[in-house]
């Protein structure tokens, strides 16, 4: 797979990939109206263009054929000396490619770039990525419920893997 950097001009693909991944990866977990909401919220062309501008780095993958099959998203210093991964998809026929894992090894190389202690992220409950992260090393450190409005909350572990040897 080929990693190519994305920028304000490549974010109608990161719409429309979430619009293509999130009813499979959120279907059994969230009604249909909180991922509407979701993605009405979080994945439209303002939100996702301040992001952006407020330092979030987003590389999308493009397979041999140059179809867009994912992307992922970071955030050097969320926290102090910590990465977070702000977000990780694949298209469903994509999964069990590599290609998770070669995000988090992109994401991984950055934050030993930038000196980073440690990489986090936050992960539903119940989506079955928990056991991807923890084969990658991460392990769950607590739980969060973030209130995202409209009634809805988002019920997360945050993860992390230490990046100190």
């Amino acid at each position: 797979m080929n990693l190519i950097k994305a920028n304000t001009e490549h974010i109608s693909i990161v719409i429309d990939l979430t619009k293509k991944i999130w009813p499979v990866a959120y279907g059994e977990i969230l009604s249909k109206a909180q991922l509407d909401y979701m993605i009405d919220k979080f994945y439209n062309e303002t939100a996702l263009r301040e992001l952006i501008q407020k330092g979030h780095v987003f590389y999308l993958a493009q397979d041999d054929k140059d179809n867009y099959v994912g992307f992922v998203s970071y955030e050097i210093n969320c926290e102090p000396n910590k990465t977070k991964i702000h977000k990780i998809y694949v298209l469903p026929e994509t999964q069990g490619t590599g290609l998770g894992r070669q995000f988090f090894e992109l994401v991984k190389d950055k934050a030993i770039e930038n000196n980073q202690n440690a990489i986090f992220l936050n992960v539903n409950k119940y989506n079955n990525a928990i056991h991807f992260y923890m084969k990658l090393g991460f392990t769950k450190v607590k739980d969060e419920v973030i209130d995202i409005g409209n009634g809805y909350v988002m019920d997360d572990y945050v993860m992390e893997i230490d990046m100190v040897q």
